[in-house]
């Protein structure tokens, strides 16, 4: 796996231990390589996204990769085109919005007709939306809007979530991305602030509406939903962008927690069709631990064959979703249940 000795990284290889993986460790910090190598026990290959002889090495024997390395506009490709030449599949956790478009722009038709699989943004932003959206649909064909809203108790970054922010702000200049109408639209007003009512605890909060996810790239490129909208609440929207927010930090015992922070979350999915909706939630603890389970499971369904689908294929298309995330528990508890007539935002923002 490709940034293994980055924060969430280090989950993800935890993870894959766990379930009786080996996992070949790579990155381009020799150093970080080998002192993750040390305290493992697992091989290591140093490799850029600049030198592609060095990912073909990398990737040499593997069943598969996944891309942990931010900023994903510059390893997705590199590693995509590794591993089409390695005959094998590809996962990554990436959320920036860019790199998500990028990779189904660029990458979707070569990875159909090659019949290799190719999935993005297997995380807690993307995976997890995607998959209580498919979930919550259930048996309808289609849907006029889908609402994702992040609940989140706080939101302390990693610098690779600095970095990847401001790659993402740099392409995107002045503008913020909404998705209405079955097209993306280029805005310079600001989100709007409106109140969604999380399931209790959490309860009514203030949020970003608009706030633009990787969810919102994976959705409609499989599910006829024409409006596509996450949020987030206003407290962790503005942690993730002060530069005064620290690190993510374990909290209590390690051994008690594995690393965890004592971030929790609330994903709250509302979809509507006609005057009816359907809702689906998840909440668990710290939004960097649980990508791990999220793509380590999605790995393991890739290799055994239980999938849907080749090409670039968001989670949502290419696995069961509702088994799928029954999978997650006891690191992600989900229910699916009709929505709330009161819940979520009623105008239009």
């Amino acid at each position: 796996m490709f940034g293994a000795y980055g924060h969430t990284g280090r989950f993800v290889v935890a993870e894959l231990v766990a379930r009786g993986f080996r996992p070949v460790l790579s990155g381009r910090d020799a150093s970080a390589l080998a002192e993750l190598a040390g305290a493992t026990g697992l091989a290591a290959r140093t490799a850029s996204v600049d030198d592609p002889n060095s990912l073909d090495r990398a990737l040499a024997g593997t069943a598969a990769v996944i891309n942990c390395a931010g900023p994903f506009a510059a390893t997705t490709g590199p590693l995509i085109e590794a591993a089409l030449r390695a005959g094998i599949p590809y996962l990554d956790v990436a959320a920036e919005i860019e790199a998500n478009l990028d990779t189904f722009a660029h990458f979707a038709e070569r990875a159909r007709d090659a019949g290799a699989l190719v999935v993005p943004a297997m995380a807690f932003f993307g995976g997890l939306g995607d998959l209580l959206v498919t979930a919550a649909m259930s048996d309808w064909t289609g849907a006029d809007e889908a609402h994702i809203a992040y609940g989140l108790s706080h939101w302390h970054p990693t610098a690779g979530t600095r970095l990847s922010g401001a790659v993402s702000r740099e392409r995107r200049g002045d503008h913020r991305l909404r998705f209405r109408g079955g097209r993306w639209e280029r805005r310079t007003d600001a989100a709007p602030t409106l109140e969604w009512a999380f399931p209790e605890p959490l309860g009514r909060r203030p949020v970003i509406g608009e706030f633009t996810m990787a969810d919102v790239v994976t959705v409609p490129q499989h599910l006829a939903i024409p409006d596509v909208t996450t949020y987030m609440t206003s407290g962790a929207a503005r942690d993730v962008v002060s530069p005064d927010t620290p690190a993510p930090t374990a909290a209590g015992s390690t051994d008690a927690t594995h690393g965890r922070s004592d971030q929790t979350f609330v994903v709250d999915v509302v979809v509507r069709s006609g005057g009816e909706e359907r809702r689906a939630t998840a909440h668990g603890q710290d939004i960097y631990a649980v990508t791990a389970p999220l793509v380590v499971e999605a790995l393991a369904r890739v290799l055994d064959g239980r999938t849907r689908a080749v090409g670039v294929t968001p989670a949502g298309a290419l696995f069961d979703a509702p088994d799928f995330l029954r999978a997650l528990a006891p690191h992600v508890t989900t229910d699916l249940a009709p929505a709330d007539p009161a819940a979520g935002p009623r105008p239009r923002p």
